[in-house]
C-alpha cells in the first residue's frame, strides 16, 4: 500500500488528518474508510482495506482522525465505512442518522470491550480503593497530584476529540470527583498509553480512564473502580448532557445521573448509498468479526513487532488465520491470497 499524506478539513471542524489511497485495478470503484486515532481501529481498518483492495478491486481511501469529525463526515456522506464503531458512546448522534436511512449498523466487529476508571493495583491495594467514591478523599487525591495544577489530583482521561472525554467530565461532576481531580487530556492515544506505561515503569500511582481491547492491558496491572451499574435510562439522560456540552461547551452542563460504561460489543457502519451499489462488499463487511482474544494478540503484534505498520499487521492476520475466508467469496479469497 502506497501512503500519500494529505490534510483534510471535515465539516466545520478543522483537523489535520492523514489520508492514504490504495490503487486498485478492478471496477469496485472507491471505498472511503474511516479510521481513528487508536490502535484497535487501525487494525480493523487495515484488514478491511487489504481485503477490499485485493479481494474486490476497490480503490481504498482511508481518512484518520478523532471521533467527532470522523463520525460527522460519515453522517454527512463523506466516508463510506466505519470498521470500529463505539456505538454506546455516540448513540444520541448515531441513531437519528440511521433512522433517516443515511447509514446502517452492520453488527459486531469485536464481541466485547470495556471502558472504565482504573487505579494501579499497588495503590489500590495499599489504600483499599475499590470504587469511584473511594477516590473522594483529599489524601487519596494527593497521591495523584497533577503537576500542572498541584492543588488537585490528576485523572488521566480520554482525548478531547473523543466522546469519552466529555463522558468522563460529566461523570466527574456527578460523582464529585471534579472537586479533587482534573480531567486531564493526554493529547493522543499514544500519549495516554505512555502515561500509563510510564507510571508503572517509575512505580508511581496513576488514576486513569482506559479501555480494552488494547495491547497495553496485557502488560500492566490496573484495578477497575466500581461505579453504579449500567442503566440504559441513566446512560441516555447522561448522553443528552454530553452532546449538549460537545456542541455548546462546558457551561452547558446540567445536573444528571451517571452510570458505568457498558461492557459492549464494537460494531461496524456503512453508508446506505454505498451499500446499495456494493452488495457483495457490504456482505463481506457484515460477516467481518474477529474474536476479542485475537484482537488483543494483533494489538501486541501491531505495537511491539510491526512498529505501528498497519499493512504488516493485516498481512500477519490474513496469513495466519483462515476465518476471514468465510466472510468473502471464493474469487475474493483468491485475490487476497495472491496478494499475500
Amino acid at each position: 500500500m502506497k501512503l500519500i499524506n494529505k490534510v483534510l478539513v471535515l465539516t466545520a471542524i478543522s483537523l489535520s488528518l492523514s489520508t492514504f489511497s490504495l490503487s486498485a485495478n478492478a471496477d469496485c470503484g472507491k471505498a472511503r474508510l474511516a479510521d481513528f486515532d487508536w490502535s484497535s481501529a487501525n487494525i480493523h481498518t487495515a484488514i478491511v482495506a487489504f481485503i477490499l483492495e485485493h479481494g474486490y478491486g476497490c480503490e481504498v481511501e482511508v481518512t484518520k482522525g478523532s471521533t467527532t469529525p470522523i463520525m460527522a463526515a460519515h453522517y454527512d456522506g463523506q466516508l463510506d465505512i466505519v470498521t470500529e464503531l463505539w456505538y454506546d458512546n455516540i448513540i444520541a448522534n448515531y441513531d437519528p442518522v440511521e433512522e433517516a436511512g443515511v447509514i446502517r449498523n452492520l453488527g459486531i466487529n469485536t464481541p466485547d470491550s470495556q471502558q472504565a476508571f482504573y487505579v494501579d493495583r499497588t495503590t489500590a491495594d495499599k489504600y483499599n480503593l475499590k470504587t469511584v467514591l473511594d477516590m473522594l478523599d483529599p489524601e487519596v487525591a494527593a497521591l495523584f497530584t497533577d503537576p500542572e495544577n498541584p492543588s488537585m489530583g490528576r485523572m488521566t482521561s480520554c482525548i478531547s476529540g473523543w466522546t469519552c472525554y466529555t463522558v468522563n467530565y460529566v461523570k466527574q461532576r456527578v460523582y464529585g470527583l471534579d472537586n479533587y481531580y482534573t480531567n486531564f487530556d493526554p493529547g493522543s492515544g499514544g500519549a495516554l498509553d505512555a502515561a500509563i506505561a510510564g507510571a508503572f515503569a517509575k512505580k508511581q500511582p496513576i488514576f486513569t480512564y482506559y479501555w480494552a481491547p488494547t495491547g497495553l492491558m496485557g502488560k500492566v496491572d490496573l484495578v477497575r473502580l466500581k461505579e453504579p451499574p449500567f442503566n440504559d435510562a441513566c446512560w441516555g439522560a447522561m448522553s443528552v448532557v454530553v452532546e449538549d456540552i460537545k456542541a455548546n461547551g462546558k457551561d452547558a452542563y446540567s445536573p444528571t445521573c451517571a452510570t458505568e460504561y457498558r461492557d459492549m460489543s464494537l460494531d461496524k457502519s456503512v453508508l446506505t448509498a454505498w451499500e446499495a451499489t456494493h452488495p457483495e462488499e457490504t456482505a463481506f463487511l457484515e460477516a467481518y468479526s474477529i474474536p476479542t482474544a485475537t484482537v488483543n494478540k494483533l494489538l501486541a503484534f501491531y505495537e511491539d513487532e510491526s512498529d505501528g505498520d498497519m499493512e504488516l499487521t493485516a498481512v500477519e492476520y490474513l496469513k495466519n488465520s483462515s476465518e476471514w475466508k468465510s466472510w468473502v467469496s471464493a474469487a475474493a479469497a483468491a485475490g487476497v491470497e495472491g496478494a499475500l
